[in-house]
């Protein structure tokens, strides 16, 4: 185990197609963890191994790899780019510590540069920037470092500044060190260190007193230094600008091309010297799972009680394989460890280190540490394990609701069985993969995060698992909610057997905010002396009955909030009272005007000026609600929100309409109603 002063846990992360998987194999090749570079378009990179992921130059699932550099190790997790498989960003920034965001020199902050950005926000991940593919015709560094600034709200500050400009890009300024760095794309050329040239003095001496003003804004020392003039030496200024990046004030950018092999060495050297150890993070927050009020901590430490965070689930040749972030303590292979979510012990059988869908067996692991598991049965993405004498429950990760469905069915009877069970083990890999039958057709449906999504998971059941299957087309997830306030009541009263059953609810419901979900309340003058079991049995079924509104959809953006609930002592509370609960709600949204809510995407569409018209008046055909046209280079770029019901087959209109010279990406906004 390293010493977690030497540890890196990053992420590399960033939109769709702007080199995250080439920047990877790169790191892999100048560690010396590899010695053959396989290339993303040739379907030979190392960490892009399924098959899906070959064939189409994307990366489909987050892959992780331990590498070594200048005495380090960094655990590395490579995450996919495309709006698709978000989740696999989510929990994998929610495990790491510091991440390396990439950005095309061209494109500059795209939609999912954006998405990524605000999932780093949210684990407050310390980051650094890599400007990618500044060898291509238009890669423009400033520009990019605006779109930075502006576009992300980020204290974005270049610690390199290129050399030369599209082919002629040959190497960068380090204005840590005040010199030039000149490289000449060979896969072992380290750089040749020199002195900064003539042509590029003024603008490098400009950049650099920018660098040290934004450390004096750091360091008092260097600050001091700043106002006399004087030059603070390179070891204290990268430590002012450390300790910067570590607290999330600023974002050190710097700038390469890492399919031509120039600049990929001096990022490493910036994951060491400026992304945080386990040390540097604040411990890990928690409560105690038998008394939830209580707040608990776990600190980086090897005699901590142990607790890790299962944040995937994998099935790897057909063996169910859980991937853990240890924060504290130590974990063998055999130890026993408690799931506070089941409240049940499972023993871990075997652990390994990971490169790509590889394993090695480990004895054991330490803070710090991300690795796989095998034996853990019952474990799920987001589950907390622990030691049983000192537990704690660690937040769990977000998940996203799906927005398409397609109605799937075997090819024969022979691999129904096979089918059903292929289905639930990608349930558990994916938790943004839903399977149901619908109660009306008896149809089995799967739902995910878009087409792409979907064409996987059946690709993914005919070659690992095959089962063949037929699908239907895709049709879209729809929620409901209420536009006015309503005020119901139900009475449920019935005799079972040699039970009585009976239960009186009222409930008020209320519109709220898009993105607010389902709300649940208690108001009214009894509510307080109802006795718990009454209480949470009407609770639960308002909750209960907020599953689906009068068009069968869940509900969303409500409040629902409990009046009154009555009871009697000859009669069962528990079922009465819930169910009487969940018909007082749905009583209370038919009368509130209930509205069906769409899946609402947020579009991106770059395309040569010559089809801007084109493009546009399809969008508008589309229904789609244009909020921006603007320029990115020489190429228009229309952003607009549209209904997904509307976007089917868009891929194939927009090559048609543009001679395939148009791109777009399109990811979840919000369910809404879309206003022309």
């Amino acid at each position: 185990m390293a010493k977690l002063e030497k540890l890196r846990n990053i992420g590399v992360v960033a939109h769709i197609d702007a080199g995250k998987t080439t920047v990877t194999e790169r790191f892999l090749h100048h560690s010396g963890k590899i010695h053959r570079v396989g290339e993303v378009h040739d379907g030979q990179s190392q960490m892009d191994w399924m098959p899906q992921e070959k064939e189409r130059g994307i990366t489909i699932t987050a892959a992780a790899t331990t590498l070594p550099w200048r005495g380090h190790e960094i655990h590395l997790i490579d995450t996919p780019g495309h709006v698709d498989f978000t989740i696999e960003v989510e929990r994998s920034l929610r495990v790491l510590d510091g991440a390396v965001v990439v950005f095309c020199g061209v494109g500059g902050v795209e939609p999912q540069s954006e998405t990524v950005w605000r999932q780093a926000d949210k684990f407050n991940v310390p980051r650094i920037a890599f400007v990618n593919k500044m060898d291509r015709v238009g890669a423009d560094f400033d520009d990019v470092v605006r779109q930075i600034r502006e576009r992300l709200g980020a204290p974005a500050v270049p610690f390199q500044i290129p050399l030369g400009a599209e082919d002629d890009f040959h190497g960068v300024v380090d204005l840590v060190r005040l010199e030039a760095v000149l490289l000449s794309g060979d896969l072992d050329d380290e750089g040749q260190r020199t002195e900064i040239p003539d042509e590029v003095a003024d603008a490098a001496r400009l950049a650099r007193e920018r660098l040290i003003e934004a450390a004096a804004d750091l360091d008092d020392a260097i600050a001091e230094k700043f106002l006399e003039e004087q030059e603070p030496d390179e070891r204290e200024l990268l430590t002012a600008l450390r300790k910067g990046c570590l607290e999330l004030k600023i974002v050190p950018v710097f700038c390469g091309t890492a399919l031509r092999n120039k600049g990929v060495n001096l990022l490493l050297d910036a994951v060491v010297d400026l992304l945080p150890s386990p040390d540097d993070v604040p411990p890990v927050t928690g409560v105690d799972p038998r008394d939830p009020s209580s707040a608990l901590t776990r600190s980086s430490e090897i005699k901590a009680p142990f607790a890790a965070l299962v944040f995937k689930i994998a099935m790897l040749e057909g063996r169910r394989v859980i991937y853990l972030r240890i924060f504290s303590g130590r974990l063998k292979a055999g130890d026993d460890v408690w799931n506070p979510r089941t409240g049940k012990i499972e023993k871990v059988a075997r652990l390994f280190s990971v490169h790509s869908h590889k394993r090695q067996r480990l004895d054991e692991a330490g803070p710090g540490s991300i690795i796989a598991a095998a034996g853990l049965k019952e474990a799920t993405t987001g589950d907390t394990i622990c030691d049983a004498d000192e537990p704690i429950l660690l937040e769990r990760i977000d998940t996203y609701e799906p927005v398409i469905s397609v109605a799937i069915e075997p090819k024969s009877q022979a691999v129904k069985e096979k089918l059903d069970q292929s289905l639930e083990k990608m349930v558990q890999e994916d938790p943004t993969f839903r399977v149901r039958v619908d109660d009306d057709t008896g149809q089995t449906l799967i739902s995910g995060m878009g087409e792409l999504h979907l064409e996987i998971v059946v690709d993914r059941l005919r070659r690992e698992y095959g089962a063949e299957a037929s699908v239907g087309k895709p049709y879209v997830v729809y929620r409901e909610t209420i536009r006015d306030e309503a005020e119901a009541e139900a009475v449920f009263e019935r005799e079972l057997k040699e039970a009585e059953l009976y239960g009186k609810v009222a409930c008020r419901v209320a519109p709220l905010e898009r993105g607010s979900g389902v709300q649940v309340e208690t108001d009214g003058p009894g509510i307080g002396q109802l006795p718990r079991i009454v209480l949470e049995a009407a609770i639960a079924g308002l909750d209960e009955g907020a599953e689906a509104g009068p068009g069968g959809y869940p509900l969303v953006d409500i409040r629902a909030t409990l009046l009154s609930a009555e009871f009697r002592d000859d009669a069962q509370p528990e079922v009465g009272v819930k169910v009487a609960a969940g018909e007082a709600l749905r009583k209370a949204v038919a009368a509130a005007n209930p509205q069906r809510l769409e899946p609402i995407m947020a579009l991106e569409v770059t395309t040569p000026e010559d089809y801007l018209g084109g493009v546009i008046g399809d969008l508008k055909q589309r229904r789609s609600v244009i909020q921006d046209i603007g320029t990115r280079g020489d190429t228009s770029v229309i952003k607009a929100r549209a209904a997904l019901s509307r976007m089917f087959g868009y891929a194939t209109d927009l090559r048609s309409l543009t001679q395939a010279r148009a791109a777009f990406s399109m990811q979840f906004h919000a369910f809404d109603v879309l206003e022309p």
